[in-house]
């Protein structure tokens, strides 16, 4: 099939994912000097309008760097060498997280989930009651776990860790901040962190990180060495001058303002509801295709859904959809490499979006020689929507 679709480009990945017009315009304005008035008001208002996508009463305070280094800034500015920490693994950024905290000589207990599945409250409890040894510092989890497509109950996973230990409770939410409720303090959230590719609808290069009180107190008395990453400084330079401390992208803070009006236009509440829309939408397409889905509707992601195609091959579903349609889709990560793809629907998506994906979907399936369904996919997912209108 020759590709109709050159001079466009479709993006579903779990990250990057699409930046709005007004977004992009936003970004393109004359660019202001990050030391100036213009700029403390920018940087303030970000810090304020953001704060109910996060759930907190504090200043959300913007990092120029990566998710990765927001999560290493959450290890650097929580535990030192010598620490007890345990981190939930249910996917490759579980996994990550706890090697970041290894990495820096932390004694990291690692609680183990099939990946596919989320972390039940009850296993956390289990696996807690059964250390011994040195108290834990903090638990880290991740809070939508991109690799698997699961959503894990951040809540009564933060109210296990409240009840068990004095940690801190420690998220990594970069997959699905902006896209989730989240309420930090009835959660018992400390340290929330997120970056700006993916529900945020920015491009790569901000990170995001937000705390409780019991957050604060404790990267203040964080003994771990840090720099660049030392998050006291960033709550300093904003708290005594609505700044940052070293220099920051101001072209995507700006972008960030956009999107703050963007969310408070559309309804928080709404924002939430249509990406529920989305993965209901995407995961009754892809049922009907006979295309088996990774995880179950009780732990299925609203910002992105893994499907485990065991008849056909994920990666070749997954080069047959760009090529032919230039819809850019995600693979599998470590374990799970070749043998799942991943479609992101997050940020700045739409059911039409949805809509278009699955009919490429029963085009390609076709190709590999399945039984043509055409519409099948997008009749359920239409049906799905007729319910929400």
């Amino acid at each position: 099939m020759s590709n109709l679709f050159l001079d466009q480009t479709y993006l579903f990945t779990p990250g990057p994912t699409p930046i709005p017009n007004r977004v992009n315009a936003a970004m393109a304005q004359p660019m202001i000097g990050h030391r100036s008035p213009d700029f403390s008001v920018l940087i303030e208002d970000v810090a304020t309008r953001l704060k109910p996508v996060f759930g907190t009463k504090h200043p959300v305070y913007a990092l120029t760097s990566s998710g990765t280094s927001a999560l290493e800034a959450a290890v650097v500015n929580s535990v030192t060498e010598g620490d007890h920490a345990v981190v939930i693994v249910a996917g490759s950024f579980g996994d990550r997280l706890a090697s970041i905290a290894e990495n820096y000589g932390v004694n990291v207990e690692r609680l183990n989930i099939e990946w596919g599945k989320s972390c039940s409250p009850e296993q956390l409890e289990e696996f807690l009651n059964g250390l011994s040894g040195a108290p834990i510092k903090a638990v880290f989890a991740t809070f939508n776990e991109t690799s698997t497509g699961v959503l894990n109950p951040i809540g009564a996973l933060g109210e296990v860790v409240r009840r068990l230990t004095d940690a801190l409770f420690i998220v990594d939410g970069v997959s699905c901040i902006g896209g989730v409720p989240v309420d930090m303090e009835a959660d018992h959230i400390d340290i929330l962190v997120t970056s700006s590719q993916k529900a945020l609808m920015l491009p790569p290069g901000l990170a995001f990180v937000a705390f409780s009180d019991k957050g604060l107190d404790a990267i203040k008395n964080c003994p771990t060495k840090r720099f660049y990453l030392d998050l006291n400084r960033y709550v300093k330079a904003y708290n005594e001058q609505k700044s940052t401390p070293f220099t920051p992208a101001v072209s995507l803070i700006a972008g960030a303002r956009e999107v703050c009006a963007m969310i408070e236009e559309e309804g928080w509440e709404n924002v939430i509801r249509r990406h529920n829309l989305l993965r209901d939408m995407m995961r009754a397409g892809i049922r009907e295709l006979g295309l088996p889905l990774l995880t179950s509707d009780a732990d299925a992601s609203p910002t992105v859904t893994a499907v485990k195609p065991d008849a056909l091959s994920a990666p070749d579903i997954q080069k047959a959809l760009k090529k032919d349609f230039s819809i850019t889709i995600a693979g599998g990560q470590k374990d799970l490499k070749g043998k799942i793809f991943r479609i992101g629907h997050m940020g700045y998506c739409t059911p039409f979006d949805v809509i278009k994906v699955l009919t490429a979907l029963e085009l390609t399936l076709v190709k590999f020689g399945q039984e043509p369904r055409f519409g099948a996919a997008v009749r359920k997912a239409e049906e799905v929507w007729s319910q929400n209108v």
